[in-house]
């Protein structure tokens, strides 16, 4: 009994971590230290080795389970996918009828997460603003050379998937936020909105499994040189990837995306499909007005940014706490 409320908790905490990895800017790796089940999280994805292999091979399954921690990763990717299934139709929802609001909530977030990771290093030197500059024009060049519409062949998502599930083990890198980069965010989310409301066909559910098949062999393949590279180059690599992360905020820009703006304000044009009509100068003319809802997002921007504020303080006073009773 004593082991099942355990695991009940673990499945509480993966949906925690599996809240934070639908939301751009927020990272499951940081729900998972915040919750202490980081270096559990990371042990047991290591512990993914020839040895494992060896003993799932030759019929030990038990072992197998043993050695991989198994009840503890079943319950955390239990609790991770049905906080995930739940959000993204509420995301579907938002991006398609709330973009302004809902990518300035996102752009929020990304700030204060580039700010707390630099905020990390201290004793700046040259060669700490090389690292920062390269990795800003990094992501400005991704960004903007990048097709605006990335290649939705299943070959694409399973490179998606490896990617992104990465940035899980990482904390302060959240995994949705490379799907932007890589701009198969709501392409993702459609698809997993569609399969829960019935509405899935076969490429739907092949392409989740396909992203899953990815994520599933990137966090093994990765695991081990990411904390590799983190440990040996750990200066270099957060500062690279801070700057990666403020050059790629041109991707979630809340007016970047003029035909998402003008079909979520004048929803007529999605059903008439007018491809001539969505450009703001065209509907300014024969709809009179696009409201850019400037207001609103200062606001969601604000909300975003203090919600990361809000993690990150909780996070290191569990941290102090913990360094107290030790």
């Amino acid at each position: 009994m004593k082991n099942l409320f355990r695991y009940l908790f673990v499945t509480v905490k993966g949906i925690c971590m599996g809240a934070a990895d639908v939301i751009p800017g927020v990272s499951g790796g940081t729900i998972a230290f915040m919750t202490g089940i980081y270096e559990e999280l990371v042990g047991s994805i290591n512990s993914i080795n020839a040895t494992a292999v060896k003993l799932l091979f030759t019929g030990k399954f038990r072992q197998f389970w043993k050695h991989i921690n198994g009840n503890f990763l079943l319950s955390l990717i239990a609790g991770i996918l049905i906080s995930i299934l739940s959000l993204a139709k509420l995301m579907q929802y938002l991006l398609d009828y709330q973009p302004i609001q809902t990518w300035a909530f996102f752009f929020g977030l990304i700030v204060a997460s580039s700010i707390f990771i630099l905020k990390g290093i201290k004793s700046w030197k040259f060669n700490d603003f090389v690292m920062l500059v390269f990795g800003i024009v990094l992501g400005v060049v991704v960004c903007t050379l990048s097709p605006t519409e990335t290649p939705d062949g299943l070959w694409f998502i399973l490179l998606c998937g490896a990617i992104a599930i990465c940035a899980m083990i990482l904390p302060g890198i959240s995994g949705s936020f490379i799907l932007l980069v890589l701009g198969k965010y709501k392409y993702m989310m459609d698809t997993l909105a569609n399969i829960i409301d019935g509405k899935g066909d076969l490429m739907d559910f092949l392409t989740v499994i396909v992203f899953v098949t990815g994520a599933a062999a990137g966090i093994i393949a990765f695991s081990k040189f990411l904390h590799w590279l983190l440990k040996h180059y750990h200066r270099q690599t957060l500062l690279v990837m801070a700057g990666f992360i403020i050059g790629s905020l041109v991707k979630v820009w809340p007016w970047s995306d003029k035909k998402t703006l003008v079909m979520s304000q004048f929803p007529e044009l999605m059903e008439l499909n007018r491809a001539d009509m969505l450009t703001s100068d065209l509907v300014m003319r024969n709809f009179g007005f696009i409201d850019m809802h400037v207001g609103g997002a200062v606001l969601f921007a604000l909300v975003g940014f203090f919600l990361v504020v809000g993690i990150e303080v909780a996070s290191s006073l569990i941290s102090k706490n913990r360094s107290k009773t030790v």
